[in-house]
């Protein structure tokens, strides 16, 4: 008589996370957007700043998850996380991870504060401002340098992607400037804002670059696959971003930078960030009209749908810094309208994310999950194993 063996103990659970990529960092910015974006709105909103501080929250317990997942993962899948490094589809989400640590300092400082207090939100900022820029400059150095070295990335494989590693900077010259009040005055004021324009001009540049590429390859090579579809609205983030920081350059460069430059600061969160918005808008209804094509070719959910959130939170930003220089309502307007299509969005993708973490579709790997082996024995009833 043959007995069947013991069942096979479960692998270890650190498994999980084994194709646990960078992209997840995107749940974090997207849901951190939603909250800085909200109390940035101007006419502020009842409750609205309740409901952001709960979102902000919110963030800060992704952010932590997501470091000690990804953490697990280094551990324990190192072949696959250098796989993921020198995979040219991959590698530039790397820049997702300082941008999730710049947007939920920044959230702490904005609304944070009202839960944690002035003074663990300054300190919680610092820390995360000055590990996400030192991860961000590092991302827009080693990323672009790995694309060129190791992965040999062809024109017609640009995509929007391509951009992430380097928007982190300027992320950062976003988020510093509300940091500048609270440092000693004189030369640490200055040299923070400074280093913010900087960061600005850096990212601004390399984007510039990098942009031409996106687009001619979306006018010469066709739409982007449907999966991939929605990372054009990854174009928006430095539009936005950028019109964002340099109204918080004219913010806080009163009494920080002598005149006339402060008064310049003001000056260029108009000229520039006019015409640029205006960009953004273009680029808003270009690619909204390549969704709704993918949509009707059958594009499924997938954690690209992320995409269709800090970007638009970023436009929201940029949007009302205009209105707050500008006093007009055709900037604090649309800002409204941005925001209702940014919680619409994030709501979508949220329940997106967790139906499909739900169901094990998110984490599984491309080929069948591995199992444990199972003994190759059998036992008689005699005993005897063979």
């Amino acid at each position: 008589m043959v007995t069947a063996a013991q069942p096979a103990r479960p692998l270890p659970r650190a498994v999980s996370v084994r194709h646990l990529g960078p992209n997840w960092y995107a749940t974090v910015m997207g849901t951190a957007v939603v909250a800085t974006a909200g109390t940035a709105l101007s006419p502020h909103l009842p409750g609205l700043r309740g409901a952001a501080a709960g979102v902000w929250a919110l963030s800060l317990v992704l952010l932590v998850t997501l470091l000690c997942a990804r953490a697990a993962h280094w551990a324990h899948h190192r072949d696959q996380a250098r796989v993921h490094l020198l995979d040219p589809a991959t590698a530039p989400f790397y820049g997702c991870l300082a941008m999730a640590l710049l947007a939920v300092g920044g959230g702490a400082l904005g609304v944070g504060r009202d839960w944690i207090g002035v003074r663990a939100a300054v300190a919680l900022d610092a820390v995360l401002f000055g590990a996400g820029t030192a991860l961000g400059l590092a991302a827009a150095v080693a990323v672009p340098y790995l694309m060129a070295v190791r992965h040999r990335a062809e024109p017609g494989q640009a995509t929007p992607v391509w951009l992430l590693p380097l928007v982190a900077p300027m992320v950062s010259a976003a988020v510093g400037p509300p940091l500048v009040r609270h440092l000693p005055p004189g030369q640490p004021r200055e040299t923070l804002l400074l280093g913010c324009v900087a960061l600005f001009g850096l990212s601004l540049l390399a984007t510039l670059v990098m942009l031409p590429l996106v687009f001619g390859r979306l006018i010469t090579g066709g739409p982007l696959p449907l999966a991939l579809t929605p990372t054009l609205f990854l174009v928006l983030g430095p539009l936005g971003q950028s019109t964002t920081a340099v109204g918080a350059f004219a913010d806080a460069a009163p009494g920080v930078v002598p005149a006339p430059y402060s008064q310049g600061f003001g000056v260029l969160a108009v000229l520039y960030g006019v015409p640029v918005t205006g960009f953004a808008l273009l680029w808003f209804c270009l690619a909204t009209a390549h969704v709704l094509r993918a949509r009707r070719h059958g594009m499924r959910f997938s954690m690209t749908w992320w995409s269709f959130t800090f970007p638009v939170g970023t436009c929201v930003t940029g949007a009302d810094a205009l209105g707050r220089h500008t006093g007009l309502v055709a900037c604090t307007g649309p800002a409204l309208v941005l925001y209702a299509l940014l919680v619409a969005a994030w709501a979508t993708a949220a329940v997106g994310t967790v139906r499909g973490l739900l169901r094990g579709e998110l984490l599984a790997g491309p080929g069948p999950v591995p199992v444990a082996p199972r003994p190759a024995t059998v036992r008689t009833t005699s005993g005897a194993v063979r």
